[in-house]
């Protein structure tokens, strides 16, 4: 089984948020998506700072990217 990382992505920034053993990259993107959403109601300052979560594998290639906030602010407004 293969090992993801998961990253916080700022800006141009990569924080590290650990990583784990799993089966493949379906069930790493579900984590990533359970992650962000978590990350957006801790910190929901950094959902208006256009932050995401990346899955990364082995050789720090990304595989998959989820935002924080999945619907940019500029997008909701317009719905009003």
């Amino acid at each position: 089984m293969p090992c993801y990382s998961f990253d916080l992505v700022v800006g141009e920034e990569f924080r590290n948020q650990g990583s784990i053993i799993l089966e493949d990259l379906h069930v790493a993107s579900d984590r990533a998506d359970q992650l962000a959403n978590e990350l957006s109601q801790v910190k929901p300052e950094l959902k208006a700072r256009g932050c995401a979560v990346r899955v990364t594998d082995a050789d720090n290639v990304e595989l998959y990217r989820t935002p924080l906030d999945p619907v940019p602010a500029w997008r909701a407004a317009r719905r009003i």
